[in-house]
């Protein structure tokens, strides 16, 4: 069984757990992306690569994830 099958056949408190955790774990890359851009003293060469908004996307996948993972805490928590 592939894992798109799988994941369609969990409950929907346990596709919202999985759901926001995988947020969370793109949350923590955005942060981490925002730590090196801002540790970065070349900015010049950062200009001519582009921009990307690290610490809003951090701010909106946390959040997203943080809810979903609070939507699915009860019924993951009952079992």
């Amino acid at each position: 069984m592939d894992l798109v099958a799988r994941f369609e056949l969990l409950s929907d408190a346990a596709q919202l757990a999985i759901t926001g955790g995988l947020f969370w774990v793109f949350a923590g890359f955005a942060g981490f992306m925002e730590r090196r851009r801002m540790k970065r003293r070349d900015l010049a060469r950062l200009e001519q690569v582009g921009w990307v908004p690290w610490m809003g996307l951090f701010m909106l996948a946390a959040i997203i994830g943080g809810g979903c993972l609070a939507m699915s805490l009860p019924v993951v928590l009952a079992g």
